[in-house]
């Protein structure tokens, strides 16, 4: 994977309008894997991507007690999973998470608690809090990097 795209996130609303814009060229089979230390926006931004496929009011809470929470929208199913409290990565099977794989789009955070589980073909968006300022960055194949292309500038300019 390489680097697709740095760009700062200010305040939540940044982060939410990033996640529109990736939620708009999203479709099922997707995978992205949100990395970060707690409270760097990983699930703002799950929360962003949901509610800009669904509706601004849809409500979305945390999956962390739960682990998957799933969503139908008009693009089909989008599960959010919060794998913080998986004991190992084939507790993941347990979920259904490879039919998910390939049939909806997946929102992993903690997506490193499913080892060799995880997909190779992935965006793997990595949330940094540091002295108060986050950002995101974004890694992936040539696919993703086509993908995205199109967006990149209005992803620098949240």
């Amino acid at each position: 994977m390489t680097l697709i795209a740095h760009f700062p996130v200010g305040a939540i609303t940044d982060t939410e309008r990033a996640a529109a814009v990736i939620a708009g060229l999203s479709q099922p089979g997707d995978v992205l894997a949100l990395s970060g230390d707690l409270g760097a926006g990983k699930t703002t931004f799950a929360r962003g991507f949901v509610r800009a496929l669904t509706s601004a009011d849809t409500e979305v809470p945390s999956p962390t007690f739960t682990l998957v929470q799933t969503y139908d929208t008009a693009k089909g199913d989008v599960w959010h999973c919060d794998l913080y409290r998986l004991a190992k990565p084939d507790d993941a099977l347990e979920l259904g998470i490879e039919d998910a794989f390939a049939d909806a789009i997946c929102l992993i955070e903690w997506p490193e608690r499913l080892g060799r589980l995880l997909p190779a073909s992935r965006l793997a968006m990595s949330f940094t809090l540091k002295n108060g300022a986050r950002t995101i960055s974004l890694d992936g194949d040539e696919h993703w990097r086509a993908r995205l292309q199109p967006v990149l500038s209005a992803l620098g300019s949240v």
